[in-house]
């Protein structure tokens, strides 16, 4: 094994393993956290499960005894392997998994929470649950920390992944750790370099000339991020360039239609699909290859060219390219002629001609005098008939062409002059014309004129390598699947200068030809590592297989993920390649599903209040500002501060450590904030100033106060017996049921559709304000209080685990129950989510229909439930009822208006 994967494994091994987890590579690396006990006086051991006796408050020290008592246990029941049992029902929840960058910010805090709450409630649904985790790894950041530092970037990606890992686990998360996968760990990228040879195999990828940014001092290419706001090279600060190099694409336009087509299919994505819908596009028109020749001899260069109207291509007069097409630029042996035959600011007629591929015509190639086409085009076909613009230039420049659409007297138009085409409707003309090129391989998918395809190749060494060998006979040849995986050799001076420092390594790059055996050189870019996280979903569903990327049956299962939860910055470009390579895989018969993801939840961002001096812009510490005044000012100068909410950032010093909170309020209460403080796809504005932080804490110790009432009730002398209850009592106890039911109803609403966590987390509090209210007979008495009480714990458990499970614990241990339906020797977080009692669902004999007179409610009256949807029944009853004895007896009556759906009846009187 190579040097780096070998250095991967001895870190590995310096750290201890979790016993319940597999013993894996990864796992061994990033161990469990050993949870330490929070300090606390030897004299308070309060909490019922470790003493035995029930603490009547719920205070910052009985707060931390739960939690330090629960964690460790909770976790555990997470933390166990286990086989997939095809036979239940599964859900797959799935957030989108982090770059390794060595801290985790309140952004990952607030998604895997969501996914944590989500992945516990349908495991108490009785689903079989997969809710894993891994590590977005290769990326430039390791990279840049090489250059500055002097660390080798698997070094630091380890000791982050280590440290980030800690961190999860002091979050008490219920991740799938036995599932934990890593992009840059030769076991998961052999098989992201096997999708892209099943790619390269289908004529999916391919090499063409595309800009980079390169910087002219250090000889280098750079990535976006690393060319500042005015077009500097973030090292050197020389003046970036642009220039052509040989890139590799993937032919996603390939996709376009079926994935635009398949978007009708989704449920609601929050405004996503029309974003997926947005970058696609409008699929009306697609593209076709052209050869060029120069004076008649063949040069070579091959060109795809762009039209709106295929089925009129027969019409086609002059090839249409812009005057900063690669070919005028780049390193194209057409180039010269081009440059000498352009014409700055009009249409230049050159002497190279272009053969369509699939009607063998051969056209001239003409540069546009504009500096721009629709969109992302560059090369388009000039069709005169389809197209005024295209038939002004063919005159101007003289160039003939043919008539190729015929209108009919009854409006259709037909496709002439376009041998077997001819006779055609257009529409079927261009089912048949794209089809026929898509066989013969030279184009024909159907795309937009604004999708381009995905540039892949990355100048860089943490990354993927693209698993091709270059023949001087053979030309581009495939490494064969048997020699995967093509492994990063070991790099151990990073400068960030001069050639991808893969070129450094003779031995890795010089290499024997596959086919003839010849001298040949690896390919030495690296992968986009947008590419590792495309298909990371479906190898979760089989994350130790060593003999293909995954196994279908466990995909098919498992997929489509049925919650992924991730950042609305990641809602085109990653979501996009992510369902082109489940299209892609589906089209392999590796997959039975062609969409990836069924529902979408996209979280807002966790902004924090910035200061800024108003003249220079920079950005200012919390206590570098005077908040005294009327207006914050700047405490060394004086000068006025700009306030404004921004997602937390330490360049912006408005960045919270989630373990200071932690310390702080404890991991129930942070879990609450973040669940109620807005709806997941809203922006939360951190301020625990404000009352939803008191508010979560006041609940909790409300909740606690609840199980607290009810201890006490049932340690008394009394027993308890339902008959005692009055009249009166049993019906405020009726009230107690409808209310726990129509909670249930709407908080598993919640969950379930849109998952509106705060506005259950606001039902489960009018629940136990309800309990609050209830008078001491019901606590004692009423079966209805009690099983109200533990409906509530159970539905809080998923979203406050660890208070949920010590109330729990205390309520089991309650003698003389009146609930025997609940499963009281196991823990909450074992219990099955309640239902809805089949008594609550029945329609009630009568219904209490409320009275209106001039719109104004005067009152109810009880009518027979078989007669409170016909009017003349209601209106009769409401009549002879003691309400319309004295409202309306006697009175004008000129219009009345039922409504069954309200259960109201509104009567019109004259005054």
């Amino acid at each position: 094994m190579d040097t780096v994967a070998l250095r991967m494994q001895s870190v590995c091994r310096r750290f201890g393993a979790c016993s319940t987890c597999l013993n894996r590579q990864l796992n061994g690396f990033v161990g469990l956290r050993n949870w330490t006990p929070l300090p606390s006086h030897a004299c308070i051991r309060t909490i019922y499960s470790e003493t035995g006796r029930w603490e009547k408050n719920y205070g910052q020290e009985t707060r931390r005894r739960v939690e330090n008592w629960w964690f460790p246990r909770i976790k555990e029941q997470f933390c166990r392997i286990s086989e997939t049992d095809k036979s239940r029902p599964k859900f797959y929840v799935l957030s989108m998994f982090p770059y390794p960058s060595g801290k985790l910010h309140m952004g990952h805090v607030r998604v895997y929470t969501i996914s944590d709450t989500v992945a516990r409630f349908q495991k108490m649904r009785g689903m079989q649950v997969l809710n894993p985790m891994g590590w977005d790894a290769f990326g430039l950041p390791a990279e840049n920390a090489a250059i500055e530092h002097g660390l080798h970037p698997a070094s630091w990606t380890q000791s982050n992944i280590q440290h980030m890992r800690e961190q999860f686990d002091a979050l008490g998360l219920s991740f799938t750790w036995e599932r934990e996968i890593t992009t840059c760990l030769p076991e998961y990228y052999k098989w992201t370099q096997y999708l892209f040879l099943k790619l390269f195999e289908s004529g999916m990828v391919y090499q063409k000339e595309a800009l980079v940014n390169w910087d002219p001092v250090d000889q280098t290419v750079l990535a976006n991020e690393q060319v500042d706001d005015n077009g500097c090279s973030w090292r050197s600060g020389a003046k970036v360039e642009q220039k052509y190099l040989k890139q590799w694409f993937i032919k996603t336009t390939a996709y376009a239609k079926a994935m635009f087509d398949a978007l009708s299919d989704l449920p609601e994505w929050y405004g996503i699909k029309e974003m997926q819908a947005n970058w696609i596009g409008d699929c009306v028109g697609c593209s076709l290859d052209f050869l060029l020749k120069v004076n008649g001899e063949v040069t070579g260069e091959k060109l795809a060219a762009y039209t709106y109207t295929p089925e009129a291509v027969y019409g086609a007069s002059h090839l249409y390219i812009l005057p900063s097409h690669r070919l005028l630029h780049g390193n194209s042996s057409l180039k010269e002629v081009f440059q000498r035959e352009f014409i700055p600011g009009k249409d230049s007629l050159t002497s190279v001609t272009a053969v369509n591929l699939l009607t063998n015509q051969e056209i001239p190639v003409v540069i546009s005098g504009k500096t721009s086409f629709e969109n992302y085009l560059d090369t388009k076909i000039g069709i005169p008939c389809t197209s005024a613009e295209d038939a002004a230039v063919a005159k101007n420049l003289n160039i003939s062409f043919t008539e190729v659409i015929e209108k009919l007297p009854n409006g259709l138009e037909k496709v002439i002059n376009s041998e077997e085409f001819t006779g055609m409707t257009r529409q079927d003309a261009l089912k048949a014309l794209t089809q026929q090129a898509k066989n013969k391989g030279i184009g024909g998918d159907l795309m937009s004129d604004k999708l381009r395809d995905w540039l892949i190749s990355r100048q860089r060494y943490w990354g993927t390598p693209i698993p091709v060998i270059h023949c001087q006979t053979c030309g581009t040849v495939p490494v064969p699947y048997e020699d995967l995986p093509v492994v990063l050799p070991n790099v151990t001076t990073f400068t960030g200068k001069g050639a991808s420092p893969l070129e450094t390594v003779p031995e890795w790059v010089n290499c024997a030809c596959p086919r003839c055996k010849a001298e040949a050189r690896r390919e030495i870019d690296t992968m986009d590592t947008f590419v590792d996280s495309a298909w990371y979903y479906l190898r979760y569903t089989d994350p130790h297989n060593t003999d293909r990327p995954f196994n279908c049956d466990l995909a098919d299962y498992w997929m489509p993920v049925d919650l992924y939860i991730g950042g609305k910055e990641h809602a085109v470009m990653h979501l996009f390649y992510a369902r082109f390579f489940s299209h892609f895989c589906h089209d392999l018969k590796m997959t039975k599903h062609k969409e990836p993801f069924h529902k979408l939840l996209v979280q807002g961002l966790i902004k924090n209040q910035t200061f800024r001096l108003r003249t220079t812009g920079q950005y200012l510490k919390r206590e570098e500002i005077d908040l005294t005044g009327t207006e914050p000012v700047h405490l060394k100068s004086g000068e006025k501060v700009q306030v404004t909410w921004e997602k937390m950032s330490k360049s912006k010093h408005n960045g919270i450590d989630p373990e200071e909170l932690m310390k702080e309020y404890g991991i129930d209460t942070i879990r609450l904030y973040i669940l109620f403080a807005a709806p997941p796809e809203q922006d939360i504005l951190w301020d625990t100033k404000t009352d939803a932080m008191p508010g979560v804490q006041r609940w909790q110790t409300r909740l606690w106060t609840l199980v607290t009432k009810l201890i006490e009730a049932r340690t008394s002398e009394t027993m308890p017996n339902p008959e005692v209850l009055s009249k009166k009592q049993k019906a405020e106890a009726r009230r107690i049921w409808e209310q726990k039911n129509l909670v249930i109803s709407e908080v598993t609403e919640y969950f379930t559709k849109d998952h509106l966590f705060n506005a259950a987390i606001s039902r489960l509090m009018s629940l136990s304000n309800v309990l609050h209210q209830a008078s001491w007979p019901l606590v004692l008495h009423s079966a209805e209080y009690e099983d109200a009480l533990a409906t509530l714990c159970i539905m809080v458990a998923p979203m406050a685990p660890h208070i949920a499970s010590e109330m729990w614990k205390g309520l089991a241990h309650i003698e003389n129950k009146l609930c025997t339906h609940h499963n009281w020797s196991a823990d909450v977080l074992h219990q099955s989510w309640p239902k809805v009692d089949p008594e609550y669902l029945q329609p009630p004999d009568v219904v209490e229909m409320s009275v209106l007179i001039n719109n104004k409610a005067c009152g109810k009256v009880f009518v027979p439930q078989q007669a409170a949807r016909n009017f003349a029944e209601v209106h009769e009853l409401v009549l002879q009822s003691e309400l319309g004895a004295k409202h309306l007896q006697g009175r004008t009556i000129k219009k009345a208006f039922l409504s069954p759906r309200t259960a109201l009846i509104n009567f019109l009187v004259q005054e």
